[in-house]
């Protein structure tokens, strides 16, 4: 991948093909993201143009539905990076949202765990009820 170079500002701009590709991820992906108005590319004529600050926010996207924070979450995540460059109060909400995530993982960890231990239970008492039946 050989990024375009914006001659104004002697940043990177990528194709949508080139950042999908780096990010590895669809276009689609990245138009869906368009789409929710969660990324805004540059046009050039017909072809969409991506900044480095536009992946350096899909890079913060793609990290947030990984783990498992809503569209509206990572929306108000972006909105607050973008109003707090010392990006104090950003961190502040992550930790707080971060927590919240890890204390639902960790319910349904332990509801994995019972259920795993319930389904042996389960599979035990058949196992050893057809034994049994095997026998009479």
């Amino acid at each position: 991948m050989v990024p375009l170079m914006d001659a104004s500002s002697h940043s990177e701009l990528y194709s949508v093909t080139e950042l999908a590709e780096d990010l590895g991820v669809t276009p689609r992906t990245l138009r869906f993201y368009e789409d929710k108005k969660l990324l805004n590319p540059r046009r050039a004529g017909n072809a969409r143009v991506y900044t480095h600050r536009d992946r350096g926010r899909m890079i913060l996207i793609l990290r947030g539905k990984r783990l498992g924070f809503t569209l509206t979450e990572i929306r108000e995540w972006l909105d607050i990076y973008e109003s707090d460059p010392g990006q104090v109060e950003q961190m502040r909400k992550l930790v707080g949202k971060a927590g919240e995530r890890l204390a639902a993982l960790e319910q349904q960890r332990e509801d994995i765990e019972a259920t795993i231990t319930e389904l042996t239970d389960i599979i035990g008492a058949a196992e050893r009820h057809l034994a049994t039946a095997g026998k009479s």
